[in-house]
């Protein structure tokens, strides 16, 4: 249970820096991708529909941002359960075996 945790833990971490990169890198790569080549030309447009497009393509950056966070999160928590898991394994190894206790005296 504490390993499910643990990259359960990962993953949501992943996904909030995900989705906070593409809410922070979106706006300014859908500016760069929406504004004219050519200086000297004038744009003519439907607003609701560049509206429309640009807002889906910031949730469709959104979403995609999370996924991948998540999922690179979700590797690093496995890398990370099996590293921690190898060094307490390593650390039984070194430890001498238990003895069970000596029987006391019979009353």
């Amino acid at each position: 249970m504490a390993t499910l945790k643990t990259l359960l833990t990962f993953i949501l971490a992943g996904a909030f820096l995900g989705l906070a990169t593409a809410s922070w890198l979106g706006p300014k790569w859908l500016e760069w991708d929406n504004t004219p080549r050519l200086q000297a030309t004038q744009m003519m447009c439907n607003l609701p529909e560049v509206i429309r497009g640009v807002t889906q393509q910031l949730l469709h950056y959104q979403f995609m941002g999370t996924l991948v966070g998540a999922g690179i999160m979700l590797v690093l928590g496995i890398v990370f359960v099996v590293s921690r898991a190898k060094k307490q394994k390593q650390q039984r190894a070194g430890q001498p075996p238990l003895t069970p206790p000596s029987p006391g005296p019979s009353v």
